[in-house]
């Protein structure tokens, strides 16, 4: 989808949406680790978005903007939820979520 807006320099281009894939991992630093990461999980389930999970990471795939609002969002109500914790996270611009491994 594309839509125009105005540039610093007054003209007008086209911006094209970008779709993204996110992999990221929540480690919480205490010991009861696994209701933090629950939560957030389940708030990436209930945004719409394609989201996979595996044991070490979960992956949230679509639009640049609507995936960064929500992590943003998300993030800081995960890490308020907890006395220290680490996100990591990995943005590649492209949507990988239909890949198969070839070989």
């Amino acid at each position: 989808m594309e839509n125009k807006f105005q540039a610093p320099n007054n003209k007008f281009q086209t911006k094209v949406n970008m779709k993204i894939s996110v992999e990221l991992t929540c480690t919480p630093l205490q010991n009861d680790y696994e209701p933090p990461i629950k939560a957030f999980i389940k708030k990436m389930r209930e945004s719409g978005l394609v989201v996979l999970e595996n044991p070490l990471s979960t992956q949230v795939y679509g639009e640049y903007d609507e995936v960064m609002t929500l992590l943003n969002k998300e993030i800081k109500n995960s890490l308020e939820l907890v006395e220290a914790g680490i996100f990591l996270l990995k943005i590649v611009k492209t949507d990988r979520s239909e890949y198969k491994p070839s070989f």
